[in-house]
């Protein structure tokens, strides 16, 4: 369906600086913004590879809240096409939206309405292309994992704070790739060491390196022998 490429790319976990959050009621929701979800199928099918087309979009209910304010419900369907690098129809995808406008003006209600709709749909047909476009932000078990991942994040803080005493003497061009992932590489004893924010989700690019997990010392590490 997908090159080689692409497919890899779908497969990294979501980096996590790119969720945001919001509260509903006693809820604490997470999401994708949706110039995120544009960006992001930019990058991975390329400029003019994707696009949507709007199958319907309806109004479910209008009324006058408490503050004299018109409120309108919208419902929308939207398909998302992917094409293939010579433009050929590759998969595409549908599914609906719901967007709610409140505004003074009846037709700012409506815009409010509808383009919340739309986009809510668009991001509901991209997450059936996986964690990339926020899939992975519907496990239920997603929250207790991030918990479980905690006194991970608390050893790894506690590492940078001894920075200091930590010698780097290797050249940081050797692990840019984990750079580029906000990762720092350091000399701990007869170890290189890895630390940084979200590290578990950034495992791949960490074994790729050559690094290995040591749960003793609940840390990634690399022997300064294997890299000289």
């Amino acid at each position: 369906m997908f090159n080689e490429k692409q497919t890899q790319v779908l497969q990294y976990d979501i980096d996590e600086s790119r969720i945001k959050s919001r509260s509903k009621g006693n809820i604490n929701l997470s999401y994708l913004e949706a110039f995120d979800i544009i960006e992001t199928a930019n990058k991975i099918f390329g400029y003019g590879n994707w696009n949507y087309s709007i199958t319907s979009l309806e109004t479910v209910s209008q009324e006058t809240n408490s503050n004299q304010n018109i409120v309108i419900a919208y419902k929308a369907v939207v398909n998302v096409t992917i094409n293939d690098l010579a433009h050929n129809k590759h998969v595409s995808r549908e599914d609906v939206g719901f967007g709610t406008g409140i505004a003074k003006q009846l037709s700012d209600a409506h815009e409010g309405g509808a383009k919340e709709a739309v986009t809510d749909a668009i991001k509901r047909a991209m997450r059936s292309f996986g964690n990339q476009f926020g899939n992975s932000l519907y496990n239920k078990s997603r929250q207790k994992s991030q918990q479980s991942n905690q006194p991970l994040q608390l050893h790894n803080q506690q590492l940078q704070q001894e920075q200091p005493q930590i010698q780097q003497n290797h050249s940081p061009q050797e692990f840019s790739s984990l750079y580029n992932l906000g990762l720092q590489v350091l000399e701990q004893g007869t170890d290189l060491v890895v630390i940084g924010e979200d590290i578990f989700n950034k495992k791949d690019s960490i074994k790729a390196c050559g690094f290995r997990w040591d749960s003793g010392r609940k840390l990634w590490y690399r022997s300064l022998q294997e890299v000289a």
